[in-house]
């Protein structure tokens, strides 16, 4: 059977598993959403021109990290920039294990399922992982996205004297919020720092009369 369950375009049976996990009705309620909080390293910044190098993701049940089910996978490197190893640390020829960029992402998706995703400057990670997608004939990732880095605004005050950034940084919120920056710049660490600054800007959102997800999405 494996052969022929496929859809008409074509596409393999780990998309449809995960494309048909949509159909299903979301749950409503806050508690009960699940949220994936992720981070991509990658040899640069060009969509096209540049790769995944490593996936680093945690999960949020119930507003609480569950740290049982972190996903952490390094990508065989077709590319390679020396320019951004200073940044990463990831070299071509590194110990780790690495896999190919279409099972990094068959175990992604089997990984991510249905749940929230939220990521800081969360247009650069999913643009890469579309790109990825669409590399390997795959359609766009269907989650809800949440930005850290816009929704940390939402907890700002407005006032005449005091004007929001534009842009926030991962270490400006690792700072404002006391969070340890001993893995910055791994995709485990990044996605860790991130999911406690979710976390705690949750916290202070929640006091809010007209809290609920929609809030957050718009």
């Amino acid at each position: 059977m494996g052969l022929f369950r496929k859809t008409p375009k074509n596409l393999p049976e780990f998309w449809v598993n995960y494309a048909n996990l949509f159909k299903e009705t979301q749950n409503k309620n806050f508690e009960d959403l699940v949220f994936v909080v992720l981070d991509t390293e990658t040899t640069g910044f060009s969509f096209d021109e540049d790769r995944i190098l490593s996936i680093g993701a945690v999960k949020i049940k119930r507003e609480t990290l569950s740290v049982q089910e972190v996903f952490d996978i390094y990508l065989a490197q077709e590319k390679f920039s020396k320019d951004t190893v200073h940044v990463h640390g990831l070299l071509k020829n590194g110990q780790r294990d690495c896999i190919s960029e279409i099972l990094a992402l068959e175990k992604f998706l089997e990984y991510v399922g249905n749940a929230i995703i939220v990521a800081h400057h969360a247009g650069f990670d999913m643009g890469m992982l579309n790109t990825a997608l669409e590399r390997n004939g795959l359609p766009k990732l269907k989650n809800t996205v949440l930005d850290t880095g816009v929704i940390y605004k939402k907890t700002l005050i407005k006032s005449y004297l005091v004007q929001p950034k534009t842009n926030y940084s991962l270490d400006e919120l690792a700072d404002k919020f006391s969070i340890s920056k001993k893995d910055r710049h791994t995709a485990l660490g990044d996605a860790y720092i991130t999911a406690v600054a979710f976390l705690k800007i949750i916290s202070r959102l929640k006091e809010k009369k007209n809290f609920s997800l929609k809030y957050l999405i718009r």
